[in-house]
């Protein structure tokens, strides 16, 4: 190939280098869109809709050029950047394999928890074939035979024309990368295809690349803003409901209970699934939900992004309002953030964070100070022989350190429990293969399909005997306890799912997890309601007799209106009636509000906690006519 090449070059012509050069820049576009495998960018739409595949392949055009002007070698810059839009085309496969849902600007962050403990999670969900590992190392020896035998298109001094071209380049597509507003005129929803609650359906027309360009830009210019009248008029309609539930009595006497609070990875009661309707996979939840409150959980993710059910927990704001915060520990820029850990701080409550994991996977060392806690019991402090099932540390070993962490004098005690035992993938081998492979699977599920479940079967179960062991040794505790239990989200079995469907119709990231709230020495009466992730805070202070936050009272009220709104990102939006959206758009801007610290600012005097009630009344600001109606302060 080296001396043909050399040849058709050797006249110098500047018209033979710009040929190769545009038709290597063809070959691009054309390949990128045999890659993406999307109709809307594949080669037949190069003349039909153009515009579709160009802007699809641009970036990695852009790419290609500036290492053209780096190398000087046309085969080796298109080629390198075609492998590195490969192998983010195969991390997006994995993706959506294992999670529904294509890759999007914010899972870009995951990259820096590679070196956080991450590998030990993510790694697991590398494909086992060694074929793409193959793939993979046949391009990185053809590259680097490229750049040994490949000779230059053009002389290393060009006069300043090469510096000129590649700085030119290099800035255009730099503006790209950083999302400058000029680019929307290519990317968006009037010259591609946007469905903006939808990565899947925009992917699904306008390619891969062009859908991380689109929400990049749409991220980049989204700004969380409050609006006052919003404000006014929801605290308007709601201030006498939510006075009532400031004001209720309180069950549980002067003194306040401990709380205990399990994020069970990946737990949800298999009944929902077809097949599965009176398998009774999940005998302790059934038997608490019977003397407790218990019901679907709504949660903002399917299949992964544990922290997003996890961050709207602890709380109390819901990711809905706040569409670019994908991944909020990865995303948390504030020293300080509103929380049930800190109202719980405020009421003399020792918070303690528990996780048999690295504390810097995910940032939780980090955002766990922000958030309000005490201490973060992580892996390095279980005990060495702690139990491990599969992957992870087991259930059991959890449960053994919130027993040995809860203490019978000294202040009460709110203990953040997140498990890990049933966390996927799916596809390696439990402690008891026996127990595994007795596991009842759905015959519309195939083989491969069917070992997954069965695994994930085996570990859940194991969470739900965890859950009665610890709520009948919280019953022998000489303190009062309260338990909150759910589900962080639905485990990634994609294609198990398509193959026997929920009873219910939906689909799976539509679909709710579950939850349940028991005073374990004083169990009452079944009660089912459905919630977000985002209500649990609210309804577990209620329950504890702590009733002086506004904010948490105001998303009880709600919670029969708003709770059903919370899906995964890509679900198809729920139907809504005008009252759903007239509280869904003015919780927006409560939320805003709420995140920056500054709601108690238009809060009517009685609502406001009591130690805060005179500093705002003395604040000076200038209040609104309609929130000076109501005693509020902007």
């Amino acid at each position: 190939m080296a001396p043909v090449y050399s040849n058709l070059l050797s006249d110098r012509s500047a018209a033979a280098r710009m040929a190769l050069v545009a038709g290597m820049t063809v070959a691009f576009v054309l390949l990128t869109g045999l890659l993406d495998g999307n109709d809307g960018v594949a080669a037949s739409q190069l003349l039909a809709q153009p515009a579709f595949p160009l802007a699809n392949a641009m970036p990695g055009v852009l790419l290609a050029l500036l290492l053209l002007t780096l190398t000087r070698r046309t085969f080796l810059s298109f080629g390198l950047a075609y492998l590195m839009q490969a192998v983010m085309y195969g991390v997006n496969a994995l993706k959506v394999a294992n999670l529904g849902t294509p890759l999007l600007p914010a899972d870009f962050r995951m990259v820096g928890q590679l070196r956080n403990g991450g590998m030990h999670v993510l790694g697991g969900y590398l494909p086992h074939s060694p074929w793409p590992y193959f793939a993979m190392l046949g391009g990185i020896i053809l590259i680097a035979a490229l750049w040994r035998f490949e000779p230059p298109l053009f002389a290393n001094r060009t006069g300043g024309k090469r510096l000129v071209g590649g700085s030119m380049i290099a800035m255009t597509l730099g503006t790209l990368l950083i999302g400058v507003p000029g680019w929307s005129n290519l990317y968006n929803g009037h010259k591609l295809w946007l469905e903006p609650w939808s990565a899947a359906a925009t992917t699904s027309h306008s390619g891969l690349v062009s859908s991380l360009v689109m929400f990049h830009l749409q991220d980049r210019r989204t700004k969380q803003k409050a609006d006052p009248a919003a404000v006014n008029q929801l605290l308007q309609t709601t201030g006498d409901a939510v006075r009532a539930r400031m004001q209720a009595p309180t069950d549980q006497g002067t003194a306040l209970p401990d709380i205990v609070v399990v994020q069970s990875e990946s737990f949800f009661d298999p009944s929902i699934v077809h097949g599965y309707e009176n398998a009774n996979l999940t005998p302790n939840l059934t038997r608490l939900a019977a003397s407790s409150m218990s019901g679907p959980l709504h949660v903002p993710t399917y299949g992964g992004g544990t922290i997003r059910t996890e961050f709207e927990v602890l709380t109390g704001l819901s990711l809905r309002y706040f569409s670019n915060m994908q991944f909020p520990y990865l995303q948390l820029n504030d020293k300080v953030v509103p929380s049930m850990v800190r109202t719980l701080r405020s009421h003399g409550y020792e918070t303690v964070a528990i996780h048999g994991n690295d504390p810097t996977f995910w940032n939780r060392d980090t955002a766990f100070k922000v958030l309000g806690f005490d201490r973060f019991v992580s892996q390095s402090s279980f005990p060495t022989n702690a139990a491990m099932d599969g992957k992870y540390m087991a259930d059991s070993a959890m449960t053994d350190e919130i027993m040995s962490q809860l203490k019978d004098a000294g202040p009460p005690q709110f203990l953040f429990a997140i498990s890990l035992e049933a966390h996927g993938p799916y596809d390696v081998a439990p402690k008891d293969p026996a127990a595994r492979d007795a596991m009842l699977v759905p015959s519309s599920v195939d083989a491969k399909d069917k070992v997954e479940v069965q695994n994930y079967l085996y570990h859940m179960q194991h969470a739900d005997q965890e859950l009665g062991r610890l709520a009948a040794l919280l019953s022998k505790r000489s303190r009062p306890t309260l338990l909150l239990f759910y589900g962080d989200h639905l485990p990634g079995l994609a294609d198990a799912y398509r193959a026997t469907g929920f009873v219910d119709g939906q689909n799976m990231l539509s679909e709710p997890g579950t939850w349940l709230l028991i005073d374990p020495r004083n169990p009452g009466n079944a009660q089912r309601v459905d919630m977000a992730s985002w209500m649990l805070p609210g309804l577990l202070l209620e329950r504890a007799g702590i009733h002086d936050d506004a904010y948490y009272a105001l998303s009880q009220v709600l919670a029969p209106s708003l709770a059903k709104l919370t899906r995964a990102p890509g679900a198809t939006p729920p139907s809504v009636d005008a009252q759903q959206q007239q509280f869904d758009s003015d919780m927006a801007s409560v939320s805003v509000l709420r995140m920056k610290g500054k709601l108690d600012k238009w809060l009517p005097a009685n609502m406001l906690p009591s130690n805060t009630a005179v500093a705002k009344q003395d604040d000076g600001d200038e209040a609104t006519p309609a929130a000076a109606a109501m005693g509020m302060h902007r």
